[in-house]
């Protein structure tokens, strides 16, 4: 069974950075490509950012692309989320999956192991 543990939500203001961190309980998690969604209350999920298995090639959806910055450990079985010039529209909960098909990653029903998420509001 795979565990995944979203970590490093919290309350900030408009222009700050914020780290987000994704923990996953598997021996394989190289093997895996993984990904950062959100969902703001009343919206659907909307994919963030995606990263490869080996952390060499990455992509970002239109919203954060130039402010967001995805990135791994393997070593540590970890994927981050850098977040920086924060905007109360990224207000919401920061979801991270784990998908076997890196051309699937825009998809969050192609995901086969997702965290509980985190809460991010930004204030204005």
């Amino acid at each position: 069974q795979v565990q995944v543990v979203e970590s490093g939500g919290g309350l900030v203001q408009a222009g700050d950075s914020l780290r987000l961190s994704c923990a996953a309980s598997v021996r394989t998690f190289s093997s895996f490509h993984m990904g950062w969604f959100r969902q703001a209350p009343g919206k659907e999920r909307e994919f963030v950012a995606a990263i490869n298995n080996t952390g060499d090639t990455t992509y970002y959806g239109d919203s954060v692309k130039g402010r967001f910055t995805i990135s791994r450990n393997n070593a540590k079985n970890t994927v981050y989320l850098q977040m920086n010039s924060l905007k109360p529209e990224d207000t919401a909960v920061y979801y991270c999956g784990a998908a076997t098909r890196w051309a699937a990653t825009r998809r969050w029903n192609e995901y086969a192991y997702w965290g509980q998420g985190t809460q991010v509001t930004v204030s204005s």
